[in-house]
């Protein structure tokens, strides 16, 4: 009988402000997100519509994911690409925005944003991401929670690969590790401890 393959973390990076960490190599010390935005060749012009917490998993997945050629998934089905987000504050920056602007004209503009889970719909329609996908808000970051709904998404939903991790940013406070994983096994097993390490490390 065939033994499975163990799910590999392929890539991981770690952003906060002043610091962008990919795969163990210092990417960039660029403080605010619209200054990371700049650096990037991949022009999207919707980056300046969206709250802090969605400009930051956005930034995260472009530096850990590529793009065309270059792209990490691009012979893994989109139908296939599953992704997992968990953050602390959520949209609270917005959240208070909103409210805010109920006591005149409520902003549909700062409405769009006042779910969590809309950083997944920002990153899955700028990558053609089409699997199944979680966003779940937590006190802090528990990679043992992160591991149980990504292993069952790739055990039981028929998904290849999943973008997974965390993603929190309110004012100008931000951290945000992501990390790439796919059914094939690899040099870094997928599990909490490794997702744990590696988060740590680059704090």
């Amino acid at each position: 009988m065939n033994q499975q393959a163990v799910p590999a973390i392929r890539h991981y990076v770690h952003l906060s402000p002043g610091r962008i960490v990919k795969d163990g190599r210092e990417v960039t010390a660029v403080q605010k997100p619209e200054d990371i935005y700049q650096l990037l060749q991949h022009p999207y012009i919707k980056f300046f519509k969206m709250d802090v917490l969605c400009k930051w998993a956005w930034l995260g997945a472009e530096y850990l994911l590529g793009h065309g050629e270059e792209a990490v998934y691009k012979n893994i089905d989109k139908e296939k690409i599953a992704v997992a987000f968990f953050t602390g504050k959520g949209c609270l920056d917005v959240d208070v925005r909103y409210r805010e602007s109920i006591a005149a004209i409520p902003s549909p503009a700062l409405f769009v944003y006042t779910l969590p889970n809309i950083m997944l719909g920002e990153v899955c329609i700028r990558h053609g991401f089409k699997g199944e996908h979680v966003c779940m808000v937590q006190p802090e970051p528990d990679f043992s929670e992160i591991f149980f709904y990504v292993n069952d998404l790739l055990a039981q939903t028929g998904m290849e690969a999943c973008l997974c991790g965390w993603a929190d940013a309110s004012g100008e406070a931000a951290d945000v590790c992501f990390f790439w994983v796919t059914k094939a096994s690899g040099n870094t097993a997928f599990t909490a401890g490794n997702m744990e390490q590696l988060f740590r490390f680059e704090m």
